[in-house]
């Protein structure tokens, strides 16, 4: 009986190594044993070349590698799917049109339909007043959450029933309006804060003393939610409750501040 060839032999000339479960590199296709299936372990020729530049002050910047943008970030923001580098504002799949990038498939756009067509049907629509503006807010929170479920960033590895989406509004002073995001139902507001601030490339002094503090703050009262409430507190609260899928806003504010002077400034701007 004739042997079975089963495997194959990596890449690599000088290892050649014969592995029964070879690994196929996504970006040049080629075949490698384990311990040369990283791009850097086998010098993948498909890595692109990260543009950095060398500033006066010796510091190094990353351009954004998306068409003519001359962002500019002092790391780098690599997407995790083409392996290219990007600024903050390019860095999501559809912001930078990634090669990469997964056609919605057709349950998600029948889902992307139904949510343009509610949206549409409540264009023009008078806003409720009182308690019908509180289960306003709820329904639109509802229409919104199915849409950022699509697009939200945040840790992936959360359990589904534990996430808690926000469009969450940033400081005026910061490159984007507002993005979406989710953060664990069980953490505290002030773990919010932290993650938010990362996502969002924030500057985050809440642990100096003496610097104004980004706070979280309710989207209708304009109040800056306790540090030590959990996301969870809030989402049942009796009076002014937050809604999953609805609003809250990112700010800076001084240490004696407690709430927003003018809530409507942020959920309207451009």
């Amino acid at each position: 009986m004739a042997e079975l060839d089963i495997g194959k032999h990596c890449s690599i000339g000088s290892c050649s190594q014969k592995d029964f479960l070879p690994f196929v590199c996504d970006c040049c296709s080629g075949v490698f044993c384990i311990e040369h299936r990283s791009l850097e372990s086998h010098s993948c020729p498909k890595i692109p070349v990260k543009k950095e530049v060398l500033t006066s002050g010796g510091s190094t910047s990353y351009l954004c590698t998306f068409e003519d943008c001359k962002g500019k970030e002092l790391l780098p923001v690599l997407c995790p799917h083409c392996h290219k580098n990007f600024c903050l504002a390019h860095r999501h799949q559809d912001d930078h049109k990634c090669e990469k990038l997964e056609m919605p498939k057709p349950r998600m756009a029948a889902t992307q339909q139904l949510v343009k067509n509610i949206v549409e049907s409540k264009k023009g629509l008078p806003a409720s007043k009182g308690r019908k503006g509180a289960k306003s807010s709820a329904t639109a929170a509802k229409v919104a959450l199915m849409k950022l479920k699509l697009h939200a960033t945040g840790d992936k590895g959360l359990p589904q029933t534990e996430r808690t989406y926000f469009q969450v509004w940033l400081p005026k002073e910061a490159k984007d309006t507002s993005l979406p995001m989710f953060f664990c139902s069980k953490w505290s507001v002030g773990k919010a804060v932290d993650y938010a601030a990362s996502l969002a490339g924030l500057k985050n002094n809440n642990n100096v003393l003496t610097a104004k503090k980004l706070r979280l703050c309710h989207p209708q009262t304009g109040e800056a939610l306790r540090m030590d409430d959990t996301l969870l507190s809030w989402l049942a609260h009796s009076e002014c409750p937050l809604y999953n899928g609805g609003n809250v806003i990112l700010e800076y504010m001084d240490n004696e501040c407690t709430e927003l002077e003018d809530v409507s400034a942020y959920l309207t701007q451009p």
